[in-house]
């Protein structure tokens, strides 16, 4: 594949994957609005991994504490901060994965990759998320996240499945409407995506093991590389606006280009 398909597909999913953007969208319109090839779903499976690790590398101190928390889980107690976080994000991913199990067998997930549904999805997700921010209360923080809430987040993760929706805006909106403040809200959002890409991974990663050959490996390790760094930028950058901007300057990007989307599906 050539370099510069592997650099746009990865740039595309490493900034929108943590925006409230929708990086599974963007990678659907790249070859319908460009003419471009395909990337496949080697490269798709390639570019989440990239992000995977950038968000880990991220938000290592609670994934620490997380995977410690899993180990306390595992001998059947809750008696730290990190047990408790580890059993929200184990309850967070039920939802998504039932849902996206139900899309794949279904064939659903293929119906939806399109134009206008995305362009829907963009706008009124976008509308959503402004919504949420500007009249949702700041009373809570990460520490405050209990299952009730993880399970509520969990199955606003689960329509992120829809195309355009966005996996991290719709979990950002969940989680302005519960009160956590705009920071708080996007590292649970960022947390959540954890063990929902390894799951995505799992099972594109089994669909495609069959046909990779040396040359999709080589090529998958060159857009994860690319999609890490771009991921890893875009999140800091995110995080550290958060601390000054609200999500007005995304649902504004995402209003538009919902727009322009339903005005190419219709004309």
């Amino acid at each position: 594949m050539p370099l510069l398909t592997l650099l746009l597909v990865a740039l595309i999913q490493g900034i929108t994957e943590f925006l409230p953007v929708s990086s599974s969208g963007h990678l659907i319109l790249l070859p319908q609005l460009t003419g471009m090839d395909d990337q496949g779903q080697v490269i798709d499976v390639a570019v989440h991994v990239g992000t995977l690790f950038a968000v880990i590398l991220y938000f290592w101190s609670d994934v620490r504490a997380g995977l410690i928390g899993l180990t306390r889980l595992a001998r059947g107690k809750i008696d730290t901060q990190g047990a408790r976080l580890a059993l929200g994000l184990i309850v967070a991913t039920i939802p998504v994965v039932i849902f996206g199990l139900i899309l794949k067998l279904t064939g659903l997930d293929d119906m939806m990759r399109s134009i206008a549904v995305i362009g829907w999805t963009m706008l009124i997700f976008g509308l959503v998320l402004y919504w949420a921010d500007q009249t949702g209360p700041t009373e809570k923080s990460s520490s405050d996240w209990g299952l009730k809430d993880a399970l509520t987040m969990g199955f606003w993760q689960a329509i992120s499945l829809i195309p355009g929706t966005s996996r991290s805006g719709i979990t950002i909106t969940a989680a302005r409407k519960l009160g956590y403040t705009r920071e708080d809200g996007a590292k649970l959002a960022m947390l959540m995506s954890i063990p929902t890409i390894i799951a995505s991974g799992v099972l594109l990663g089994a669909e495609v093991a069959v046909t990779a050959n040396a040359g999709a490996a080589r090529d998958g390790a060159i857009a994860a590389a690319f999609a890490f760094i771009a991921a890893l930028v875009a999140l800091t950058l995110m995080m550290r606006l958060l601390k000054s901007v609200s999500f007005t300057p995304y649902v504004i990007y995402r209003v538009i280009l919902g727009v322009v989307l339903l005005w190419v599906a219709y004309t």
